[in-house]
């Protein structure tokens, strides 16, 4: 019940800050970005928006709040107090801000007209995407019969995530600690799990305390990116299909798979296959599929953030492209002449217009633009790959539009916001920007990443180069905007492992997707000048296209759902014993765990699976053989000096540290050193722990 109170609150501060700041936000679905009379509903913005801008900021409240109250009022477990505090001042703000707003209204009795509810097909369309997310999500985390299931394409993720998660949850992790590199800084985007953890401790089940919230970032996503391929075009069957190539990937890996299968395992393999298509590196991680969705859940819950961005300044975009055509039209009204030499005479009053205008870098909106800053800075802990993405679209989009200042009011909240958050929870950089062409192409040439993406896109990469020669305006110029994140894969490595780029190409894949979708939509409608007069064939064409752009998307989603789970015991006397006797200012030392029932009671890592801690930035080396160090202590004095030096305060010894690779553990002398607290399992399977502020006496 706290739980579900704790996001109404979230969500009613959202609705009364939208509707307060940004008031004409209902009026966004009655026009398209050019102007042009639209009926579509203003819901698709606003729900969203209503969720985003009360949840997230209720999110960081409560974390800080906590924070102080640990650091420096010294409360040992601060969580709870800190939910009840904010959730009470929120909800005093809430009321407050409905009070002006109706003292508003009334005063000047501009009561906001009823907003468009949606049609038929878009309620159906959201019942679809709401049914189509929630069981995917729960196919891949979900609690069945007392025990909980882990999806075998998402099991590795959530190491990191479910560590989190009951670090908060179970644990104590203020000042925050990573949970598989404990005893440092916290360089991990980790707010998304705070909120898990945090639903879960107010008494929601982590399934539903991790699913509801990944469901609403998915249905929000797809809401958003349907409502822009609509104010883009004026067109449903536009928002439709980019929100279809949005879900289900465009590759032609799917032919290929099936290209390469004798003729008679063809129906089986389609059937049964388990594994993702790979023919590119990682590509069988499912880095492309919706299995990035499942697995990095706070992925399209900030991207969503991102489209509520691009929604509020593409409309300045379209301002600066008429402000320049009415200039052009003028100019050859008054001149008369269209040949070179009169458009080269004409390009200083152009520059006049784009640069030395009121409103060329005039403010429109300060506090809406103030307010969508601080939003976007708050992302630089739930996703800052999103950050820096959308930072760099929005550069190339306040290039060419009108009221740059809102932008540099957005941009430098932002900007300042994560700076504070990276101080707070970083020592040092937060990133290693560097310059590394290439991405994953093995050919790390310009024609070798071209071939790496026609590998990995397909005829999706056709449309948009068919775009950028057909298209027109500013929608051509979106081409390039919305290829901006795709530019930063192949160019920049802000981590020590590129994979993590991957979610660049993603964010680009999802924008780009609403230029096929006009494409297509146009075939349906008009055709072109080869089969004007052939409707049939036309759509028999878009239909097939439509296809061929989402069956490899498609045919993975159903493998997905085929692999198998893990099953955990959340009663398992190791999660148990954890949970009950550790909490987050403690740091465990063990074999380099992934998932399991110590993660899973919330312990804190010293040395946790390597790959996730590399990937933040983490000097995974080092640590390494400090375990090794430790495991491999030769005396009880070597052991307790080393022991102490790091700071750990539990020893596990069990099958994964007795059988290690990376050290040969000397369970003898650890045994001889500390008292063993708790024993699980026996002879090779026998787990124990350690204390290390229990001493044996000599």
């Amino acid at each position: 019940m706290g739980s579900i109170l704790y996001l109404a609150i979230g969500v009613l501060f959202g609705y009364a800050v939208c509707e307060t700041i940004f008031p004409k936000l209902g009026e966004w679905g009655k026009t398209s970005f050019d102007g042009k009379a639209l009926s579509l509903s203003s819901y698709f913005v606003r729900i969203p928006a209503w969720v985003l801008a009360g949840v997230i900021p209720l999110t960081w409240t409560t974390y800080l709040t906590a924070y102080v109250l640990k650091v420096v009022g010294g409360k040992e477990y601060p969580l709870l107090t800190a939910d009840i505090i904010v959730m009470a001042l929120f909800f005093v703000l809430t009321a407050g801000l409905l009070f002006l707003r109706y003292r508003k209204a009334k005063k000047t009795q501009t009561l906001q007209q009823k907003a468009a509810w949606f049609t038929v097909g878009e309620w159906i369309f959201l019942a679809v995407l709401f049914v189509f997310f929630t069981q995917l999500m729960f196919d891949t985390f979900s609690v069945k019969d007392g025990y909980l299931n882990v999806g075998f394409s998402v099991y590795s993720d959530f190491a990191p995530h479910m560590g989190m998660i009951r670090s908060f949850s179970y644990g104590n992790n203020f000042p925050t600690a990573y949970s598989h590199f404990a005893g440092e800084d916290i360089r991990y985007h980790f707010m998304f799990q705070f909120l898990v953890g945090n639903l879960e401790l107010l008494g929601m089940r982590v399934d539903w305390a991790f699913n509801l919230p990944s469901i609403f970032g998915l249905v929000a996503t797809c809401m958003l990116l349907y409502a822009l391929g609509v104010r883009l075009t004026g067109k449903r069957a536009v928002g439709y299909l980019t929100t279809a190539f949005f879900i289900f990937r465009s590759s032609p890996s799917f032919f290929r798979f099936l290209a390469e299968l004798p003729k008679e395992e063809i129906w089986e393999t389609l059937k049964t296959q388990q594994s993702f298509i790979e023919f590119t590196q990682n590509e069988g991680w499912g880095l492309w599929n919706l299995n990035v969705y499942c697995n990095q859940r706070h992925l399209a819950f900030a991207m969503a953030v991102m489209l509520l961005a691009i929604h509020f300044f593409l409309p300045y975009v379209f301002e600066m492209a008429e402000k320049l055509s009415r200039k052009r039209e003028a100019l050859q009204a008054k001149k008369a002449g269209k040949d070179l030499l009169s458009g080269i005479k004409r390009i200083p009053e152009y520059l006049k217009t784009f640069f030395f205008t009121k409103t060329a870098f005039g403010v429109k909106h300060p506090v809406q633009a103030l307010c969508l800053g601080i939003l976007l800075g708050a992302l630089a802990f739930f996703n800052g790959s999103v950050l820096t993405a959308c930072c760099a679209m929005l550069f190339f989009m306040a290039a060419v539009s009108d009221h740059r200042l809102d932008y540099l009011i957005s941009a430098g909240t932002a900007l300042v916001l994560s700076l504070c958050e990276s101080k707070l929870f970083i020592v040092g950089s937060a990133v290693s920007p560097k310059y590394q062409f290439g991405f994953l192409a093995a050919n790390k040439t310009l024609f070798g990443a071209i071939d790496y993406m026609w590998q990995l896109w397909g005829i999706l990469l056709l449309f948009i180069g068919a775009y950028l020669l057909l298209g027109r305006g500013v929608k051509r110029y979106l081409v390039f905007v919305f290829a901006v994140p795709l530019l930063m894969a192949f160019t920049v490595s802000l981590t020590p492992d590129i994979t993590v780029n991957h979610k660049f190409v993603m964010m680009a894949e999802m924008l780009l997707s609403v230029f096929p979708a006009m494409m297509i939509t146009g075939l349906w409608e008009k055709g072109c000048v080869l089969a004007e007069n052939q409707p049939v064939m036309r759509r028999i064409v878009a239909s097939l296209l439509v296809v061929f752009l989402t069956v490899t998307g498609f045919f993975e989603y159903f493998i997905v759902q085929r692999q198998y789970q893990a099953v955990y015991n959340p009663q398992d006397p190791r999660t148990v014993w954890f949970k009950e006797n550790t909490d987050s200012q403690d740091v465990i030392l063990s074999a380099p765990y992934a998932l399991n029932e110590v993660v899973l009671g919330g312990a804190m890592l010293y040395y946790g699976h390597a790959y996730y801690a590399m990937s933040a930035g983490y000097d995974t080396y080092t640590r390494e053989e400090y375990v090794k160090q430790m495991y491999e202590a030769v005396s009880s004095a070597e052991l307790d000096a080393l022991v102490k030096e790091h700071g750990i305060t539990h020893i596990i010894v069990d099958r994964d540290a007795r059988e290690s690779y990376y050290f040969y553990a000397r369970e003898y002398v650890i045994a001889d050193t500390y008292e063993a607290v708790f024993s699980y399992g026996e002879d090779e399977n026998r787990f124990t722990v350690y204390d290390t502020s229990k001493k044996l006496v000599k």
